[in-house]
């Protein structure tokens, strides 16, 4: 299965900015293959382009996750069962328990299978408007960090992205949540006020 994958990924880089959209678009909705294993390269053979790549990127997913959240509306938890194990799925569950729709947010910056997130946000009745913030929000910090890193250190980024990319996207959100959380805290004591 993994020397089938890579294969695809191999035609899917050959067709360049096209094969990194529909993969992208796909990644968030019901495709295996995560858009980073056609970004990246991609980004360091044309590192002027890494951004616009980003962008790409970015867009193509948040559409892919508009898919995922029709699939989970239209087709419910049958669906989530069929495509992902219990385990993941209770763990999803939990993270939309603990941090609500936000848990996209986390989903967005993680190597965790981004669909699992949007699936179950069509599932669970999350508002489009918000799953379309969050997910630009997460995801376009993961991939325009990606971008940026390579704009930086060319080719170098590669294994740093692979040694160190999750924490840094993960600090990246944990930065964003802060300031989120005192806008809110803020709001609320200019309401009381």
């Amino acid at each position: 299965m993994s020397e089938l994958l890579h294969t695809f990924e191999a035609w899917l880089l050959d067709y360049g900015v096209l094969g990194l959209i529909i993969v992208s678009f796909a990644d968030s909705s019901f495709f295996p293959i995560p858009p980073d294993v056609l970004l990246i390269p991609l980004s360091i053979a044309n590192p002027e382009n890494a951004l616009y790549y980003a962008l790409y990127t970015t867009i193509a997913s948040v559409i892919g996750a508009l898919l995922g959240w029709f699939i989970g509306k239209k087709l419910g938890r049958p669906i989530l069962v069929y495509l992902f194990s219990e385990k993941r799925i209770q763990k999803v569950e939990e993270y939309f328990t603990k941090y609500g729709a936000m848990a996209l947010l986390v989903a967005g910056l993680t190597p965790v299978p981004y669909k699992i997130f949007t699936i179950f946000a069509g599932v669970s009745g999350v508002k489009i408007r918000v799953l379309v913030i969050w997910s630009i929000i997460g995801r376009g910090i993961r991939f325009f960090l990606e971008g940026a890193l390579i704009l930086a250190l060319g080719a170098k980024a590669k294994p740093f992205i692979e040694e160190n990319f999750t924490m840094l996207t993960l600090a990246a959100g944990g930065v964003l949540i802060l300031i989120y959380i005192i806008y809110l805290i803020i709001k609320k004591k200019k309401q009381t006020v």
